[in-house]
């Protein structure tokens, strides 16, 4: 079976800086994979090459058998991306924010209304703007729209941060049940206790380079991690 995710000496630059400095990395459907490692270690700029982001420069780069380094934007529309910034449009409603880009996916307005419903902002919250909400109800409206997308593929930047207790267990349960259904889900955290245990496999990412990649990284420490500023 083709991996969703292939790099081979991936090399990817942000101005001169080689950001990702010959990755390593196959994953495959259905996989929850946490990318683990120090800030400035890579984790956000492998995450935003898979999307299609960031241009990958050298070596071998596919998603979904789509070549990144020759299209993109192909890559772009079949990949969900829960970043820092919540890629929601401020003046418009939960609901309008998450039936516009149901819709920019060719998705039925009732994927829009289930994700809503299974995050917990239908109803009343569905028609607050986005403005208006806490830190916690802006990062469900965005799962919410990874959601009503239906990408087979995920790809989540500290996903727990800005979340209560209760939301952090949505989210855990959530990503469990894509990869249930066949969705593969790549992931970076902090909270390495709750990352863990929702992981199938673990990545070490230090300097630009996948360094570690599966059961062992579960026992090193942060500390024994290179820090790269």
């Amino acid at each position: 079976m083709e991996p969703v995710v292939h790099l081979r000496a991936a090399v990817c630059l942000l101005g001169r800086f080689p950001a990702l400095a010959g990755v390593d990395l196959e994953v495959d459907r259905g996989e929850v994979v946490l990318l683990r490692g120090p800030n400035g270690a890579g984790k956000t700029t492998l995450l935003r090459a898979l999307a299609g982001l960031v241009p990958v420069a050298e070596g071998e780069a596919f998603v979904l058998g789509r070549d990144l380094r020759a299209d993109r934007q192909a890559v772009r529309s079949l990949v969900g991306l829960l970043g820092h910034a919540s890629g929601l449009y401020e003046d418009l409603s939960v609901s309008d924010n998450v039936s516009f880009w149901a819709r920019a996916a060719r998705r039925p307005k009732s994927a829009a209304d289930g994700a809503l419903a299974r995050v917990g902002l239908d109803g009343r919250l569905a028609a607050v703007t986005v403005s208006r909400l806490s830190a916690g109800q802006r990062r469900r409206a965005s799962l919410a729209v990874l959601l009503a997308r239906d990408c087979p593929l995920w790809l989540l930047d500290e996903p727990h941060a800005g979340l209560d207790a209760a939301g952090r267990d949505l989210l855990d349960a959530i990503v469990r049940g894509a990869a249930d259904e066949g969705r593969t889900v790549v992931f970076a955290s902090h909270e390495l206790d709750r990352a863990v245990a929702l992981a199938d496999r673990t990545v070490v990412v230090a300097a630009g380079q996948a360094r570690l990649d599966g059961e062992l990284p579960r026992a090193v420490s942060p500390s024994a991690v290179p820090h790269v500023a």
